[in-house]
Formats: C-alpha cells, sequence, structure tokens
C-alpha cells in the first residue's frame, strides 16, 4: 500500500474503529475479491464491534491499494460518507490487479471495456508517463461516482489522448469508479451538424439494440436528452471520454450528469458548464530523456547507444510526442540515415504551414515531408489523396473503396502502412475501420498539395457518381453519412459547380438529408456556397434557403412530415414547389394523397428567417452594433447567440439559476449583460462564453439592462423589482450609482443616444428621465393620468408602464402602458402623440426604428404591429408566432426586426417586406358552401371588419358590408347572407340589391352560432345568453327556444322541423321550432356537452363532453345505447360515417379513435403521443369528417390531418402557418377543404389528381 494512503488510515484509524459496523462493509470487499471468507470469519470471532473494526482495518493495512479504494468505496455504499470523506485523500492510484497480459500488462477484463467503449489502443511505440497518468486516475477517483469534469490541457501534438486512454487502463480504477464501461468519443473542431453527427454516432453505439428509439435524433437537443437517458439508464456510473474538445458550446451537448474526461487545448472550455472540476496540465514537450527512449524503442537500442544526432533530433522537434513518433518510425525501417533526418530538420527548407500558432507547426512540417517522402512510391499517390479529407472526421474504409475502386482488404493493407508509420489513425467501430489524420497532418497535406486539392476533390466526386445514383444511398450503408455530410464540401471544392446546383436544388436530396439529419447542416451550406449557387441561379437558391429557414422547425420534427407536402405550399413560381408538383402528381398515381393550397398567392410569409434556440419562453432577443449576431435569453434561463442570417448558434450559456428577462449587447460587441429572477446581473465574453462579472446588489429580480450607445466608457443600466436601478461601470466591482424614485417595480429603461439621459419606466405609472452624469432625477412623467378619463379605469388602479423607447435624435420619447403607445417631447414634456392599440389588446413591447418614423410593437394577442408615429397609423401586422411576443426589437439599420415569443421561436422580418405585403387576416367564424364546381367562403376581415363572399377557385372577392361581426352564415342557394354581433343583433343581407332585414328581437348576449333552414325562409341563432331564436325573417315573426340554464354550444337542424341543440349545463335537447317547445330532453353528462353529431340515417346522434366520455343515443331512448370510455382529455368533436357504422371522436391531448357504433367497441387509435410525448396533432382536435365511403377521416387540430380508416395510419399532414384551428369544411366529393387557422389565414385545399 502506498505510504500516503497507509498514513492516512492510521490517522484516522481511531474514528473509523469507533464507528463502522463490519457486516456490511466486508460483503463488499469479499465481492470486490480484496477479503476472504477466512479472514472474514477472524474478523467475526471478535467479541465487539470496536474490535471487529480495529481487526478489518489492521488486516486493510498489510493489503496493497486496491484494498483501500475496495474500503473507500464500501463506506461509501453504506451511508459512511463522513468517514470515506476522511480517507478520499489518501486514495491511491492502483496498479492492474492479477490476470494479466504478460506482454502489456492489462487485464482481459480491461481489455474488454475499452474495446467496447472504442478507447484506442496504445501506440506501436509507448513510454511511460507515470507521473501524469498516475495524476489524471487521481483526479478521476476523486469525481467518487458524482457528475464532474477532469479535463487534460495542453498544445497539440503533447499526447493527451495516449495520456487519457492510459488512464482507464487499471483494472481497479475501472472496476470500482467506473463499473458501467467507458466511452470514448473523438470530438474535434466541429459547427452544430458535424457535433449532430458525433452524438448520433454515440447514441447509436450505447444503444446497439435499439431499445429506446430506432431513428436518429434529429437535433442536438433530441440528442442531447437522448443521451441523458442512455446514461441514466443503460450505462450508469461509467465514464465518457471527450477527446480534442475546442469549443466551451460543445460540451453543453454533453452536459447530462455524466462523470467526464476530456482533452483540449483550452484550459477554459468547461467554464461554461456546471459541477465539480479538476484539471492536469500537459507540458509540450516529453524532455529529452523520454524523447530518447521513444527513438530508442523505435530502433530497438539502449537509450545509452543512440548516436549524437539523437539528442539533437530531441532538440530539432522540441520534444514533440508526434514529431519524435514520426521521426523514429522513419528510423526503424532506415536505421543509418540519422545525420540524414537531423539534416532535414535543421535545414527548416520546408513551408511553414502556419506562421503563428499556439503550438510549433515549423517542426511538425518538417517531420511530415520526410515522412511521407520514404513511402513506397506506389502508395504515395493513396496518401496524396488524403489531402481532402475533412478535419476531425473519421471515414469509413468503404469512401475510400470508391475512391480508389478498389476491394477493402486491399485499402485495409494500404492504409495500414500509414497507420504503422504514423502517419493516419484507424479506430475500429465493430467490424468496420473507420481512418482519420490528426489535423496538423490535414494542415500539412492541404498546403504541400495544394495545386491539386481540385483534381483531387474532382477524382472524388467522379468515383461517387460511378458508384451511387442520387439519392439512393440508404441510411444503413457504411458510407451514407460521410456523403450526406461531405457530397457538397466535395463538390464545392472540385469548382464541379454544375453538379453542386443541381444537388443543392433538388428536392429529393433535400428530403434525404433532412430526414437522416436534420435541416441545420443544409441551412449552413446554402450560406457557405451561396457565392456558388447565387451565380447559377440566385432566384432558385433564394428559393431553397427560404424554404428550409422557414420549415426547419417543421423539418427537425417527429413524425418527419412530407416534405413533398410543404414544398406544394411554396408559391408557384418557385423551384421547390416546381419540384414538388412533378413529385406529388407521379405519386398521386399510385394513390398518395397531396393537397394544393388553391387561394396561396394571397398570402406571403413576411418572416425571413424562424429559430428555435430555447426550450421554453424566449423573452427578450437583440441584435448585436454590427447587426451580424442575436442574442436571445429566456425561461429556460439560458443565454444563446447566433447568426442572425442564418440562424446557426454560436454560444449556449447555462447563464443563470433562474429565468432569465432580459440580454444586451455592449456597443462595441464584446459583452453581452444579462438580468434574472435569481436578482444578478452578468456580463458574459460574447464570443466566448466566459463570465466576466458577476453582480448581485439587487435585492427582487432584474428585469431589464442596457448599455450605453457610446464605446469610449461602458455603463450598463440594470432595473429591477426592488423599485431602483443601478448603474455599473465594468471596470469596477460594485455598482457606481443607485437611482432611488420610483415607489413601484422599474420594467424596462434605456439610454438616450447620446447617453446623457437614461429613461425609466414602472409599475408605479411614470416614465422618469435621469441624468447619467450626476444620477440624478431630471424629470418625471405620470403616464397613469392619460388613463383617468377613461370608463374602466380607477385612481387606485395599478398602470404598468410597460416600456420605453428614444427617437434617433433623442428629442423624443416613445412609451407604452396598457393599449396604449404614447409619444413625449423630452424637453417640454408635451404629449405629442397617442395611440390607441385596441380595447382587447395589451402592449407587450415596443420599439423605434433608428433610422425613420417607423415603431414596432409587440401586442398581447400573438400579433406583431407596425406603426408610423408621426402619422399615428398602422402600417402593417405582422403574424406568425402561435403565442404570446414578448420582445421586438429593430436591428441597428432598421432593415430587419426581430420578435420573440412564448412559442420558444424567434422570428426575423424585412421591414420594407412587411411593409409592403400586409396580409388579410380573417376571423376564425367563416361558412362555406360547395356547389357543383364552385366554392363560396363568407369571411369576415379581422382588421377592417369587412364582411367579404370569396370565390375560392377564381379568388374573386366581393365586399358586402363593414360590421362587428361574431358570426355568420349563407343560405344554402347563396341568395342571403346572415350575421350577428357581440351586442347580440342578428342582420340579413340580400346581396342582390343590397337589401338589409334586421331582428326586432335581439339576444341579450354575444350570437355564436346562426343557420338557414333549407327553404332559406327561416334563420336559427344561438347565443350566450341560453336562448336559441327561430326568426322567420319574412313573416317577421320570432320564436324564442328557452330551456338550457347555460350558455348553447351549438345546434343542428333535424327533418321535420325539428332541431338538436346541446349546451354548457350538459344537456341535450330536440326542439319542434315551430312551437318552440322541447320534445325530448336528454341528460348527456357531467361536464360541458362539447359537440354532438347525427348519424346520416337520422336515428342516432353522439354527444361528446369535458367529462373525457362520448356516447351514442338513439332519438327514441333517454338513456345512451354506449358509454366510449378511454379518452384521458376533453372529448371535444364526434363524426359519424355516412353509413353509420363507424363513430370517430378526438380530444384535447390529440388522440383519435374509431368506434363500432353497434356494439361501442374501439377499432383503432389513430393519433398516439409522438416520441417527444407531444401530441401528433399539435393540440387538441376540434372537428372531424369522413369521407362519403367512411375509407379516410380528415381531423382539424394543430393541423389538418388524413387518416386511412381501415388500418388508422396517417396519409397526409397539411401543417398550416398557425394553429388552434376550429373548423374544417369539406365538399360532398371529399375534395375540397376550407379552414381559418388562429393566425387569420384562409385555406382552401383542393387533393392534387
Amino acid at each position: 500500500m502506498d505510504a500516503k494512503a497507509r498514513n492516512c488510515l492510521l490517522q484516522h484509524r481511531e474514528a473509523l474503529e469507533k464507528d463502522i459496523k463490519t457486516s456490511y462493509i466486508m460483503d463488499h470487499m469479499i465481492s470486490d475479491g480484496f477479503l476472504t471468507i477466512l479472514e472474514e470469519e477472524k474478523v467475526r470471532n471478535e467479541p465487539t464491534q470496536q474490535q471487529r473494526a480495529a481487526m478489518l482495518i489492521k488486516m486493510i493495512l498489510k493489503k496493497d491499494n486496491g484494498s483501500y479504494i475496495s474500503f473507500y468505496n464500501a463506506l461509501l455504499h453504506e451511508g459512511y460518507k463522513d468517514l470515506a470523506a476522511l480517507l478520499h485523500d489518501g486514495i491511491p492510484v492502483v496498479s492492474s490487479s492479477s490476470g494479466k497480459d504478460s506482454v502489456t500488462g492489462i487485464t482481459s477484463y480491461v481489455r474488454t471495456v475499452l474495446c467496447e467503449g472504442g478507447v484506442p489502443q496504445r501506440p506501436v511505440v509507448f513510454v511511460a508517463r507515470k507521473k501524469l497518468v498516475n495524476a489524471i486516475q487521481q483526479k478521476l477517483s476523486k469525481l467518487n461516482g458524482d457528475p464532474g469534469w477532469v479535463t487534460i490541457y495542453g498544445m497539440a501534438g503533447c499526447g493527451k489522448s495516449v495520456l487519457a486512454a492510459e488512464a482507464v487502463r487499471d483494472h481497479s480504477l475501472l472496476k470500482h469508479c467506473f463499473p458501467g464501461g467507458v466511452h470514448w468519443v473523438s470530438v474535434g473542431k466541429q459547427d452544430k451538424s458535424g457535433l449532430l453527427m458525433k452524438l448520433q454516432n454515440l447514441c447509436t453505439r450505447l444503444d446497439q439494440d435499439e431499445s429506446f428509439s430506432q431513428r436518429l435524433p434529429l437535433n442536438i437537443e433530441e440528442a442531447k436528452d437522448r443521451l441523458r437517458i442512455l446514461m441514466l439508464r443503460k450505462h450508469p456510473s461509467c465514464l465518457l471520454i471527450l477527446d480534442d474538445i475546442w469549443d466551451p458550446w460543445v460540451l453543453k451537448a454533453f452536459d447530462n450528469q455524466c462523470q467526464i474526461l476530456l482533452t483540449t487545448r483550452d484550459k477554459s472550455v468547461t467554464d461554461s458548464v456546471m459541477g465539480p472540476k479538476y484539471v492536469i496540465p500537459v507540458e509540450s514537450s516529453l524532455g529529452k530523456e523520454k524523447g530518447l527512449e521513444i527513438l530508442s524503442l523505435f530502433v530497438n537500442m539502449k537509450k545509452a547507444d543512440l548516436p549524437e544526432q539523437a539528442h539533437s533530433i530531441i532538440k530539432e522537434c522540441k520534444g514533440s510526442p508526434l514529431v519524435v513518433s514520426l521521426i523514429g518510425a522513419l528510423l526503424r525501417d532506415f536505421p543509418n540515415r540519422w545525420e540524414y533526418y537531423l539534416r532535414q530538420l535543421q535545414n527548416k527548407q520546408f513551408k511553414r504551414i502556419r506562421k503563428s500558432s499556439s503550438y510549433d507547426y515549423e517542426a511538425l512540417d518538417e517531420a511530415m515531408s520526410i515522412s511521407v517522402e520514404m513511402l513506397r512510391e506506389n502508395i504515395k499517390n493513396y496518401y496524396t489523396d488524403l489531402s481532402i479529407l475533412p478535419k476531425d472526421v473519421k471515414v469509413p474504409t468503404k469512401v475510400l473503396c470508391i475512391l480508389w475502386d478498389m476491394e477493402t482488404e486491399e485499402v485495409e493493407d494500404i492504409l495500414q502502412e500509414f497507420v504503422n508509420k504514423s502517419l493516419l489513425f484507424c479506430d475500429r467501430n465493430g467490424k468496420s475501420f473507420r481512418y482519420y489524420l490528426h489535423d496538423l497532418q490535414v494542415d500539412f497535406l492541404t498546403e504541400k498539395n495544394r495545386s491539386q486539392l481540385q483534381d483531387l476533390h474532382k477524382k472524388m466526386i467522379t468515383q461517387f457518381q460511378r458508384y451511387y445514383q442520387l439519392p439512393n444511398l440508404l441510411p444503413d450503408q457504411e458510407d451514407c453519412m460521410y456523403w450526406y455530410n461531405f457530397l457538397a464540401y466535395h463538390m464545392a471544392s472540385a469548382k464541379m459547380h454544375k453538379e453542386l446546383c443541381a444537388l443543392m436544388f433538388s428536392l429529393d436530396w433535400i428530403k434525404a438529408k433532412t430526414e437522416l439529419v436534420g435541416p441545420a447542416h443544409l441551412i449552413h451550406e446554402f450560406v457557405e456556397y451561396r457565392h456558388i449557387l447565387d451565380e447559377k441561379d440566385c432566384a432558385v437558391s433564394e428559393n431553397f434557403q427560404e424554404f428550409l429557414s422557414l420549415n426547419g422547425h417543421l423539418l427537425g420534427r417527429q413524425p418527419f412530415p412530407n416534405i413533398v407536402q410543404l414544398g406544394l405550399c411554396e408559391p408557384e413560381t418557385s423551384e421547390v414547389y416546381q419540384q414538388a408538383k412533378l413529385q406529388a402528381k407521379q405519386e398521386v398515381d399510385n394513390g398518395t394523397l397531396y393537397l394544393e393550397w388553391i387561394n396561396k398567392k394571397t398570402i406571403m410569409n413576411l418572416s425571413r428567417l424562424v429559430v428555435r434556440p430555447h426550450t421554453d419562453a424566449v423573452y427578450h432577443a437583440c441584435f448585436s452594433e454590427d447587426g451580424q449576431r442575436i442574442a436571445s435569453c429566456g425561461a429556460d434561463k439560458t443565454l444563446q447567440v447566433f447568426k442572425a442570417e442564418t440562424g446557426e448558434k454560436l454560444l449556449e450559456i447555462k447563464a443563470h439559476e433562474d429565468e432569465v428577462l432580459c440580454c444586451a449587447f455592449s456597443t462595441d460587441d464584446r459583452f453581452i449583460a444579462t438580468c434574472s429572477v435569481d436578482k444578478k446581473v452578468k456580463i458574459w465574453n460574447s464570443m466566448t462564453g466566459e463570465l466576466v462579472h458577476n453582480y448581485d446588489e439587487h435585492s427582487e429580480q432584474v428585469n431589464c439592462c442596457h448599455f450605453t450607445n457610446s464605446s469610449h466608457h461602458f455603463l450598463l443600466a440594470t432595473g429591477s423589482s426592488d423599485c431602483v436601478l443601478k448603474l455599473w461601470d465594468l471596470n469596477q466591482k460594485q455598482c457606481r450609482n443607485t437611482l432611488f424614485g420610483h415607489i413601484n417595480s422599474v420594467s424596462h429603461c434605456r439610454f438616450s443616444p447620446d447617453d446623457k439621459l437614461l429613461a425609466s419606466c414602472s409599475a408605479d405609472g411614470t416614465l422618469k428621465l435621469w441624468d447619467v452624469t450626476s444620477a440624478n432625477e431630471r424629470k418625471s412623467i405620470n403616464v397613469k393620468q392619460f388613463f383617468l378619463n377613461s370608463e374602466d379605469l380607477q385612481e387606485d388602479m395599478e398602470v404598468i408602464v410597460k416600456c420605453c423607447s428614444w427617437s434617433a435624435d433623442g428629442a423624443r420619447i416613445m412609451v407604452a402602458a396598457k393599449n396604449k403607445i404614447f409619444l413625449f417631447d423630452i424637453y417640454t414634456s408635451d404629449l405629442l402623440g397617442e395611440i390607441l392599440m385596441g380595447h382587447h389588446s395589451t402592449i407587450q413591447y415596443c420599439d423605434f426604428s433608428p433610422q425613420n418614423h417607423l415603431a414596432v410593437v409587440a401586442l398581447s394577442q400573438y400579433c406583431v404591429e407596425l406603426w408610423n408615429i408621426d402619422s399615428c397609423s398602422k402600417v402593417a401586422d405582422c403574424r406568425g408566432h402561435l403565442s404570446w411576443v414578448h420582445g421586438v426589437m429593430f436591428s441597428p439599420d432598421g432593415s430587419s426586426f426581430l420578435t420573440s415569443s412564448d412559442d420558444q421561436t424567434i422570428r426575423l422580418w424585412e421591414t420594407k417586406k412587411v411593409c409592403k405585403n400586409s396580409p388579410i387576416m380573417f376571423k376564425q367564424e367563416v361558412d362555406v358552401v360547395f356547389q357543383e364546381n364552385e366554392v363560396m367562403v363568407l369571411a369576415v376581415d379581422h382588421r377592417k371588419h369587412h364582411l367579404q363572399l370569396i370565390n375560392g377557385k377564381t379568388g374573386q372577392i366581393d365586399y358586402l358590408t363593414e360590421a362587428q361581426v361574431s358570426c355568420c352564415c349563407l343560405s344554402p342557394h347563396l341568395q342571403y347572407i346572415a350575421f350577428g354581433d357581440e351586442n347580440g343583433a342578428i342582420e340579413i343581407l340580400e346581396p342582390v340589391n343590397n337589401r338589409i332585414f334586421q331582428s326586432r328581437i335581439r339576444h341579450k348576449k354575444t350570437v355564436r352560432h346562426i343557420q338557414f333552414t333549407a327553404d332559406e325562409k327561416t334563420l336559427i341563432s344561438s347565443s350566450d345568453d341560453s336562448a336559441i331564436q327561430v326568426w322567420n325573417w319574412q313573416l317577421e315573426k320570432c320564436e324564442v327556444l328557452q330551456a338550457h340554464q347555460e350558455p348553447v354550444k351549438d345546434f343542428r337542424l333535424l327533418k321535420n322541423s325539428r332541431l338538436l341543440s346541446w349546451s354548457f349545463d350538459g344537456t341535450v335537447k330536440v326542439w319542434n321550432i315551430f312551437t318552440g317547445k322541447v320534445e325530448k330532453d336528454f341528460v348527456c353528462h357531467q361536464g360541458t356537452v362539447l359537440s354532438c353529431d347525427i348519424s346520416h340515417d337520422a336515428t342516432k346522434f353522439s354527444s361528446t363532453s369535458a367529462d373525457k366520455t362520448a356516447k351514442i343515443w338513439s332519438f327514441d331512448l333517454l338513456s345512451p345505447l354506449h358509454e366510449l370510455r378511454g379518452h384521458n382529455g376533453c372529448v371535444r368533436c364526434s363524426a359519424f360515417s355516412v353509413d353509420s357504422t363507424l363513430l370517430a371522436t378526438g380530444d384535447d391531448n390529440g388522440e383519435i379513435r374509431i368506434w363500432n357504433v353497434s356494439n361501442g367497441e374501439l377499432l383503432h387509435l389513430c393519433a398516439p403521443l409522438s416520441e417527444e410525448g407531444a401530441a401528433t396533432h399539435g393540440g387538441w382536435v376540434t372537428d372531424l369528417c369522413f369521407s362519403p365511403d367512411g375509407k379516410m377521416l380528415i381531423s382539424a387540430g394543430g393541423y389538418l390531418k388524413w387518416w386511412n380508416v381501415v388500418t388508422g395510419q396517417s396519409l397526409q399532414t397539411f401543417y398550416t402557418n398557425g394553429t388552434n384551428l376550429k373548423k374544417i369544411h369539406v365538399s360532398p366529393d371529399f375534395k375540397t377543404y376550407v379552414t381559418v387557422d388562429n393566425l387569420g389565414i384562409l385555406y382552401i385545399l383542393q387533393t392534387l389528381e
């Protein structure tokens, strides 16, 4: 036993003997093989507990290091954490146990674990560096089974990877500290798509039996979550080794409560992650003696017998392990060339690869050249071919078989020669081999063969085309992932622009690649090769990039959407649409269902980019001063930084312990400030993510932060719920000034353009201006007073001034409170303008354009609006978000603006495009009549309140009247139009002569539903006042049906002047509309009756309810025929098939069930939960309809879905821009469909034939 371990045990012997119970401790040690049964018996024979403990410790003191570790681990397992802590500092690094291989000194157990985990084997020539290995093992032991990070860092070529592998080549360490095994991942310098590939490969390795999932994760967040589950459930207590980490953000993907050993050149990479951290620095040089030892082993000589040139070689190459190994491999083959190789190094005749770097490229360049020159002539060209391999990529043998047109065995023989001479590295993955170059070797080859690179890349593409016909790559092919990720790279490098454009402009390629690896890498390639693609066809390039950018949030989801159907939603002039249309027509002939959006010309997607960087609500996002980056923060407690052009993530920082409410770039873009509910303000390096300052002086949550506009001297202002503002000088550790004056929470603050004033808004109803130099209050404007005259506000009611924004000249300031925007003169405090946003809107945020008189305003009903502040007129609506919009901000030049929302997305909008193309938005209450080959839609413009009749096929619009409409309907023959309003009034319009008829008897509350009878003489209406009105408007007779105790949900007309109604009171009633009497009263449910449907034979009806049940009724019986149970959410809709044999029901979990009407049995469950746990229907199922033949079913919810009724399988999905579809109108032939989403977008869809 080590002296240190022995002394530690002796030092704490008394405490151990006093407290431990030996029985269970010995069980663990016997299991570990460090205590025998006879020894256990000897301990048990001692008369007292303390004596038994003393005997056990006496035995351990006579044993080896392994016994000490076994005893330490046993203490931990049995709950003696305090006692174990006493022994922690004495933990020794143990040597391998018995059963060692006589040559390598490694047990079969270690070999098995390391082989399964992908740990590289020892180099052919290996020199032990015991001190460093022991240091690493000690740090690994300190993890003690808990999550943490052990970092090996140093310059390239210093042997970090070899040391990491050697540290885990120890039996006792693996057995006691990492019984779950070891898993090695070669990471390297990665972008997001490259990291995703690494994670996908690791998940595949950890889940070889595919017990968790049979598909690859499609984005980093999904991969991180998959990895967490796999490590927790299948590989607990294991060690994850991450080799060659370059960037801090990469570690975030592995920050899953794991035990991690990593190698890196950057000591600070772990600053961005949480948990215990231990660091082992590695010197760049082996030292003279170790270098000589390596050379002696290569040439099989004693160190003392090495020639003088050996010492000079070590000096010239500066002891770099990589360079010494390369020279040693050459000397092994030509042991008499010491002078020659020394002269080559001394002459420094090779061109330097990089003149400025953190390590010495010069020596490597020289050693590499010599190594390559010494290759056999007939294989030198093969090594030259490796010049085009991407950095940090392990290339499957099959790729090189294709490149060289050889059998696998031939290729492996050639590559093995390179491996033997330290010119290439090999990684075994199961039965296959993957080869890679060190990044220094790639740099060397690239520089040496620069003039040949284009031809080499062209050779790669030519060979690929001989073997494969795109896009017929199969995911299970060994080389498949390589081609999907690097085919475009090789084409661009070969300057095969025509082929690159054909590839990137192919919907087949887009479909195949996104389905396998998600859209992120493709978007990156469109940006990377834009100069080439634009040269071919700028418009087509823009078509495809826009398609990917705006559908990326769909293409990364499961189940994977039909990309052809998505393409059919693009403008008809788009190349994406034309390719999708061509494919769809071919597939329609084989029975596939596709939909054409026939009125899409009226719709323009105004977003330029949609990104989903967060996993929860996004509270704030802002541009960098150069407009190139966007920073965002939100409820997931993170700060994200990504490129404004592509959405490519640059940084991800776990910034705070609670929700992050605001973030801001400094004027020089070097820093980002964040503030949080955790009461802290933090300053980050915007490039590295390193924490620069952590301020903790506010006593409540910090709501806002903003930097001064001048880069000469930074000040940061913060406002908090503690009612104060603080000014921070980044050169000081404490706040410079505290600004008192507000008497309620400070909600927002902004420096004036000249930095002389600071404006602040508060829940106390005021806007205050502060002198920045003196920190004194300059003036206060009582915004609340401008609401005191309104009827709905009393003097003691709260008016929260949400935000403020300065005009570019600093002479005016815009302020938002409740539903109004105010514009003040800062010199006189005069009110210059006032804008009322509407009685039902609350302003969440506003921002002044830095270039003109525009302001962007976020409203509570998911909407963003652009206003001209000078004229107080609305310029445009921007709809696209599916939930509350928390923040808006213009870019520094005003050309674009961004919006951040509860729906986890950030949208980037082009200001000019939005101003020119403000879309028409309809209320969701529409009526549709299908006549022969026509589709007539009655709809209400949400903004202008125009009631309009739209011909769905031709697009012709007839503007009928202007009214505050709550519901509307068309008469069956289009002779009349009826509409109701929120005040209970009902009107009928005769379009031919514009005559209007008004009901003399109003409803008392909002009219919800109206419908004409078949003869068009009577109008039925229902309202929130619980009444139903039957109005024969031609005879001016009105019958009121009053029996429901709560508002009527809806009604249906029956034959023989009967009417079926259902209500929030849980009842369904059958009325005689002439007599006004209830003929039948069905008490259906305990909760609200949400829907009813009537069978086509008119003998039955269904009811669904908030009580999670559905029921089938006969009109002849007051008790249900069948009660349908099984839904786990409110059953919101139901529909009978045309032959009345089937009933479909849909619930709030997105689940659809199909039932047998005759016996009430469940036939199919159409929408089970997806892998992510979210409903496949994107929310509530709100409407259902069977096809006439009963073989197909359409459902409305978060989007539209078509189902095969026989199998219960999904046939097609149409993703609407918005969500929350209320109803789907279906033509009798089941070929035309009409709906409106919550953004007010009208969809007239037709099946493609």
